[in-house]
């Protein structure tokens, strides 16, 4: 007997409409949905992106979906619900499900009554036991790494052990958003491709909750993994999601001669740390020959000080010597710095003084936050005037 497909829609929500910068200076493919899509291909998969197309009512009527899900980061929280709480109202035998880094490190904020299942840490695996288990109508107990509101409170099953072979996920189910690639882009990049080719990162930095969410570990895909979806990508331009995506030098050497030895031309963006520069100036050179013309670093500080009470791991002199090292290859650098609210005119003098001196043509600047899940954001909860999550945009 044929197995019976479970139609899945997945949505990417509206931005929040206070942001800046989405749809402004770019515009992200979703691809953590196009993954999670390809772990079910025995279900009739659909993705809506709402930055793009907002029909949600049309989507519901026409395709009718037993399962929703979406997926939420902070600012985000009260588009991601709002979507939920319309596909409930639609349908309330619909399966809602939600995931993301919010979810992962504060779920009880989706301790709804419109919320089915709350997926805690990476989806891919633990999505797919959750659509098999409603279509199978066994209990959402026997699935790891969830949790689902249950007279009140959320009930929590066994945490989710981490994927630490990433070649083990599916490749991203691109074609389910054919329609909308040609509007995803990165500045004066359109159309752009996102990759993902490792997850986690090792360092503690306290404004960040990447390395809680990771458990302080770093995994990786392998580089003929990697290189062969990129053969596949039909996109030219190509911005890694990584975190660091040089940190494994050895596997940055081997991608860099596969993509060499198969003549694959593209142009890539990606994450990296100022400490990861100095320590592997050749993989810069290297990598800036098979088409790396931007690299993002958050250098954070100008001053060692502030440095060392972000638990940055890093210093002035590295981050100096890193921009020295960029600027030799020609590779362009989009910088980062953080500001602190306490700060007066003159430290925003001195910043501006030494993104002129140290020649960042692509300076960015956010405010201090204490987004959820960081150590920063237990340190300062007390001093939190708000917590209206669209405020926590950095900005």
């Amino acid at each position: 007997m044929e197995r019976k497909k479970m139609k899945v829609l997945l949505v990417q929500p509206p931005s929040p409409p206070n942001i800046i910068g989405e749809g402004i200076a770019f515009l992200a493919e979703p691809l953590a949905l196009e993954i999670v899509a390809a772990g079910i291909p025995h279900h009739d998969v659909k993705i809506l992106d709402m930055r793009i197309e907002s029909n949600l009512k049309q989507e519901l009527e026409s395709f009718q979906p037993d399962v929703v899900g979406t997926t939420s980061y902070t600012p985000g929280v009260y588009m991601a619900q709002k979507v939920l709480q319309n596909v409930k109202a639609y349908n309330p035998e619909i399966l809602t499900v939600i995931g993301g880094h919010h979810a992962t490190v504060m779920p009880e904020d989706f301790n709804q009554e419109y919320i089915d299942a709350i997926v805690i840490g990476e989806g891919e695996i633990t999505f797919k036991e959750l659509v098999d288990a409603y279509e199978n109508k066994t209990n959402f107990s026997k699935v790891d790494g969830i949790a689902f509101p249950q007279n009140g409170n959320l009930t929590f099953t066994q945490p989710r052990a981490p994927i630490e072979n990433l070649d083990e996920i599916s490749l991203p189910a691109r074609h389910l958003v054919e329609n909308y690639r040609k509007e995803y882009f990165r500045q004066t990049w359109r159309p752009v491709a996102s990759l993902m080719t490792s997850r986690g990162c090792p360092y503690r930095c306290n404004f960040c909750a990447l390395w809680k969410v990771a458990g302080g570990k770093y995994w990786t895909r392998s580089p003929e993994s990697v290189v062969n979806e990129i053969a596949n990508i039909k996109e030219r331009y190509i911005e890694l999601t990584d975190d660091n995506a040089l940190h494994d030098v050895q596997r940055a050497e081997r991608i860099y001669e596969l993509i060499k030895e198969r003549s694959i031309q593209k142009i890539y963006k990606l994450f990296a740390r100022s400490n990861t520069v100095v320590k592997r100036p050749g993989i810069i050179e290297k990598w800036k020959e098979i088409g790396m013309e931007l690299i993002l670093i958050g250098f954070e500080s100008f001053r060692d000080s502030e440095l060392k009470d972000m638990n940055k791991a890093t210093t002035v002199a590295i981050n100096n010597e890193a921009i020295r090292i960029l600027h030799e290859n020609d590779v362009e650098i989009a910088s980062y710095f953080i500001v602190n609210p306490n700060y007066e005119k003159e430290d925003f003098d001195v910043l501006a003084e030494y993104v002129e001196k140290m020649n960042l043509t692509q300076p960015g600047f956010t405010v201090l936050t204490p987004l959820p899940g960081t150590d920063l954001f237990y340190e300062k909860s007390d001093e939190l005037i708000t917590h209206n999550y669209e405020l926590f945009d950095l900005i």
